[in-house]
């Protein structure tokens, strides 16, 4: 009896000993197998100590002896500012944003780039110095037409010839009017800043609406003169309102709320072909009589035609947001040239146009480029980009996208203003990372800024005061 107390006693001694513990043993952790390979820079596309031409040269190539990714978490810098690059299997590109006569040094840290099939094997640190040459040595400098699509006045081309002369050199800055025909966003930046943006964009979005007893008329071209008359730029775009069906009195440019069709107001007799040619004239008129007082301006119409359209995964939301764009790219083209030769055919002379692309929609990975809704060389002066809430780094990856797509064409800044993830990029900020529009167009909104813009105060105060932003006072007479 005493040994089978003893063996229990020793049973519940083992039992508090084991569950009582504060401090349990972690478990063995084998150590990590030692990578078997190493990850090796075997070709790069621009060499240490190159001179290069900064028109032609948009991207450096590493090729590695394994496939490899980017980590994001880790920084390849140029001078200090920080790239975006991308993989694909042995290589990495990265998009730079060079401007001519400068030195430049491209770094890439310990661990950027990383093994694809191990993660843990890290691709040693990277540095290239380089330079660019002067724009006097560079022989590529006017790959861009000298002349416009069109535009035949004299006006026309003496505004075109500007805006190529100070293409990377300075952007022009930009405003929208309050919604429509005036220039009520842009007297406030100068009552605010003390300065003009140079240009100001008007919208014949009512001009279904116009008359001249009316609550808007477009046939009163003072708006318009009188900006420049006072030394600015102009800029037309067009929201195209049509009726949301057959007869109806309410409009819509979302593909939405609209069953007017692209294809049908290309098709002779349908109601919406009567009212795409009517609307046509009418705007057609307005710039006529800008023409015939001496004004050109640039011209955007049927902007952000893909929408999601270009999703790789298609859904019910991958759709063109506008109706110009609800039919796809082949019917989009065929409307965007009928209304070039319509205009071209009635005499207008005096227009610049601007093609407005979706560029991945930001995102390569989950989008297409939209380069198939692209009109064709022979319709388009400049290509622009609308960015929201977007940071330097992001408007230099979609300036660079968009000019090694386009590289006969100038590149703007259609829209822009802040967003849902976050504030717009300075204009000095997206510069200095090399993002060189032509122009950037600052937004309207209802809310209470002192502008009355998509652009807060402070980033006015820094935009008109940079020195590589161009204001009102700084054109020159273009007359």
């Amino acid at each position: 009896m005493k040994a089978v107390y003893a063996i229990f006693l020793a049973a519940l001694l083992n039992m508090a000993c084991s569950s009582g513990s504060s401090e349990e043993k972690p478990p063995v952790v084998p150590p990590s197998p030692t990578p078997t390979f190493t990850v090796t820079l075997e070709k790069q596309s621009i060499s240490n100590s190159e001179e290069l031409d900064a028109a032609t040269t948009h991207l450096l190539t590493l090729t590695y002896n394994v496939n490899v990714i980017v980590n994001s978490s880790y920084s390849i810098t140029l001078n200090g500012n920080r790239l975006m690059a991308q993989s694909k299997e042995k290589t990495v590109e990265i998009p730079l944003g060079l401007q001519a006569g400068k030195e430049y040094i491209l770094q890439v840290v310990e661990g950027a780039i990383i093994a694809a099939d191990d993660p843990s094997v890290k691709a040693p640190a990277f540095t290239l110095k380089f330079k660019t040459i002067s724009k006097e040595e560079s022989d590529q400098t006017y790959t861009i037409p000298a002349e416009p699509v069109t535009a035949s006045a004299e006006s026309a081309k003496k505004l075109y010839a500007y805006l190529l002369s100070q293409y990377g050199r300075k952007t022009i800055s930009s405003v929208m009017a309050d919604v429509n025909w005036n220039t009520t966003c842009a007297e406030k930046v100068y009552k605010f800043t003390g300065k003009y943006p140079a240009m100001n964009c008007y919208d014949f979005i009512h001009i279904c609406y116009s008359a001249p007893n009316s609550w808007i008329n477009y046939e009163d071209i003072k708006p318009v003169t009188d900006w420049v008359n006072a030394g600015g730029l102009v800029q037309l775009m067009w929201h195209f309102f049509v009726p949301k069906g057959e007869g109806a009195s309410e409009y819509a440019f979302y593909s939405k709320d609209t069953s007017f069709k692209p294809s049908e107001a290309l098709a002779s007799g349908t109601w919406e072909n009567k009212w795409f040619y009517e609307q046509m004239d009418k705007v057609i008129d307005i710039i006529l009589k800008l023409q015939n007082a001496g004004i050109a301006a640039t011209w955007r119409p049927f902007h952000e035609a893909a929408g999601n359209a270009i999703a790789k995964q298609q859904a019910d939301w991958t759709k063109a947001w506008f109706w110009w764009g609800m039919e796809g790219a082949e019917a989009y083209k065929k409307l965007w040239r009928t209304m070039f030769d319509y205009f071209k055919q009635k005499g207008v002379r005096n227009l610049v146009w601007v093609w407005t692309t979706q560029n991945y929609n930001g995102n390569s990975s989950s989008y297409y480029q939209d380069s198939n809704w692209y009109p064709g060389d022979q319709y388009v002066d400049i290509v622009a980009r609308d960015l929201y809430g977007c940071n330097a780094a992001q408007n230099k990856q979609e300036f660079f996208e968009i000019q090694s797509t386009y590289p006969t064409k100038m590149v703007a800044l259609g829209e822009c203003g802040d967003g849902e993830s976050g504030p717009a990029a300075l204009p000095g900020d997206f510069w200095n990372a090399g993002a060189l529009w032509s122009h950037f167009m600052v937004w309207c909104t209802k809310e209470q800024n002192a502008t009355m813009t998509m652009c807060s105060d402070d980033w006015w105060k820094d935009a008109m005061n940079n020195a590589n932003v161009i204001t009102r006072d700084q054109l020159p007479n273009l007359k």
